[in-house]
């Protein structure tokens, strides 16, 4: 498969999202994110409108919880690529989220996250060009 979008701005994705209270993020992943995340984790992973209506009484610890093992698994995939460098990860994205809530939490682990989402993205088109 090949990914078109390896330069996302997970910054901007994060500030968009903290603004509409997690609504943006429902769409994002809806247009086609879900599916290329399910792609490269080689799973189907829980549709996350399901998660933002399950995490609504949690108060979105469920979402963090759920979007952190996502970022566990997406950084396992990194390393296997052999992906150096900052890579999100489990506790990036939990402190980022709870701790860092005041300090524009969300939207750097919403960077991290996506920044290593674009590294693998551009590896596997890498691989995919080179095998086609």
């Amino acid at each position: 498969m090949y990914y078109r979008h390896t330069d996302r701005n997970g910054f901007w994705i994060g500030i968009i999202d903290f603004i509409s209270f997690g609504l943006f993020f429902i769409w994002y992943m809806e247009n086609g994110l879900q599916d290329e995340i399910d792609t490269i984790l080689g799973r189907k992973t829980r549709r996350y409108y399901l998660v933002y209506l399950m995490s609504i009484p949690t108060l979105f610890i469920y979402a963090y919880v759920w979007m952190a093992k996502i970022a566990e698994e997406l950084r396992e995939k990194a390393i296997a690529l052999g992906i150096e460098g900052r890579l999100t990860s489990f506790r990036h994205m939990l402190l980022w989220n709870t701790v860092g809530i005041l300090f524009f939490g969300p939207a750097i682990s919403t960077k991290r996250f996506f920044d290593t989402l674009n590294q693998i993205e551009r590896k596997l088109n890498e691989t995919y060009l080179n095998e086609g």
